[in-house]
């Protein structure tokens, strides 16, 4: 009998059930809107804003659970120069740099995220009236969550996947051997 694969924490299960519920609303209203629009002249307004507000969230939401995953863009090119120099050293000095450059965005974002925040609670949306600070929100969540799993990464010093069951690549311009 094989081993069933390990289950995503629920924290995982919970966003990705969140993103695919609000993909199919995105889809469904987007669909009944071009339906309309191209079918019978006529359309739904709130369609195109609930959409944009609701993509915002999917991409951050999804950003968010991609991070710890290392799904997000990654150095490994440059760090898998430097895996074995100085006895691997080098390696855990660039990757406390990459985790710290992370947390140093995360704040940055976090701090224009809120910003947008703030402006956006006085403001409402033009067609279904929500606060427009619904929109930068999930910028900010994403920084807080991301930046507190950067920071928890360079504390504790784990390293930087690089992928050591993939096989390296040949050098540009490298044919096979004859």
């Amino acid at each position: 009998m094989s081993a069933s694969p390990p289950r995503a924490p629920l924290v995982v299960r919970i966003g990705e059930t969140v993103m695919g519920l609000t993909l199919a609303v995105m889809a469904a209203a987007v669909f009944i809107n071009v339906v309309l629009r191209y079918g019978f002249g006529s359309g739904i307004a709130a369609s195109e804003e609930l959409s944009r507000l609701l993509f915002v969230w999917v991409v951050f939401i999804g950003a968010t659970l991609a991070y710890p995953y290392g799904q997000h863009m990654a150095f490994t090119g440059l760090l898998r120069l430097w895996r074995h120099a100085a006895g691997g050293r080098v390696l855990a000095v660039l990757t406390r740099v990459v985790h710290a450059l992370v947390l140093l965005g995360c704040v940055l974002v976090g701090w224009g995220a809120w910003q947008q925040v703030v402006v956006g609670l006085s403001s409402r949306s033009v067609v279904l009236g929500y606060p427009t600070a619904l929109l930068p929100l999930p910028a900010l969540f994403a920084a807080v969550a991301i930046g507190v799993m950067a920071l928890v990464n360079l504390w504790r010093g784990r390293t930087i996947d690089l992928g050591a069951d993939a096989p390296p690549r040949a050098a540009p311009g490298a044919g096979t051997p004859r």
